[in-house]
């Protein structure tokens, strides 16, 4: 804390026309990483301690990023290394990249590229099961959810919206069939699966997040 106001100070000092206040910052609270079920023990005074670098070589880079982005800024982060490196569900970064694996696997299983699925001419209004109506309006709340994280600075909103998205079309893809459907239905689902990367695949790019066609994590 101290440090930001020294930096501060020091930039007015150089009268050359730096706003004050400049730069914002955000201080992240403690973290706390475990492993093995134990928490790993930091000394300053022994130089013990745990650098970003060897989270990163642990687990990789898209976990390390996911699991700071996750919470608030204000509040504790117990890093997990063994949850950041399962391959199951219960890792919020394998389940939210399972998600994206699953609508790219419809369009290659289809021969299609996701940019070559057209809303012209498409008939929507059959997309009336209670997961599509749902799923649309959740995505229908994308810019609003990011404009307002940047507002107030807390990534953590696109995190939560990315989680809850991931949910709705694992939902989705469990309950109904894409492929296969009427004609007119699968149309409008292969539109809709083209759509809803924006929860799967845009918003991990914001996050600089990988969204890999075939789920993963390291």
């Amino acid at each position: 804390h101290s440090t930001v106001t020294r930096v501060r100070i020091g930039l007015q000092a150089l009268e050359v026309g730096i706003p004050e206040g400049y730069p914002e910052y955000v201080l992240h609270q403690m973290v706390t990483v475990t492993k093995g079920g134990e928490e790993v023990k930091i000394s300053k005074r022994a130089g013990s301690y745990v650098t970003l670098r060897d989270l990163v070589d642990d687990v990789g880079a898209d976990a390390v990023r996911y699991f700071f982005l996750m919470r608030k800024v204000e509040s504790h982060l117990v890093f997990d290394v063994d949850l950041a490196t399962r391959q199951s569900e219960e890792n919020p970064v394998y389940y939210v990249q399972y998600a994206h694996t699953r609508l790219a696997g419809i369009f290659r299983t289809a021969g299609l590229e996701p940019a070559a699925v057209s809303v012209d001419g498409v008939d929507l209004t059959v997309l009336r099961e209670t997961e599509e109506q749902e799923l649309i309006k959740r995505l229908g709340e994308f810019p609003g959810v990011v404009a307002k994280a940047a507002e107030v600075l807390e990534p953590h909103r696109i995190v939560a919206y990315l989680e809850e998205v991931s949910a709705l079309v694992n939902g989705w893809y469990h309950r109904h069939r894409v492929l296969g459907a009427p004609p007119e239905v699968e149309r409008a689902r292969l539109v809709l699966a083209r759509a809803a990367p924006v929860g799967a695949a845009t918003v991990p790019a914001l996050l600089r997040v990988s969204a890999s066609e075939r789920a993963r994590c390291r």
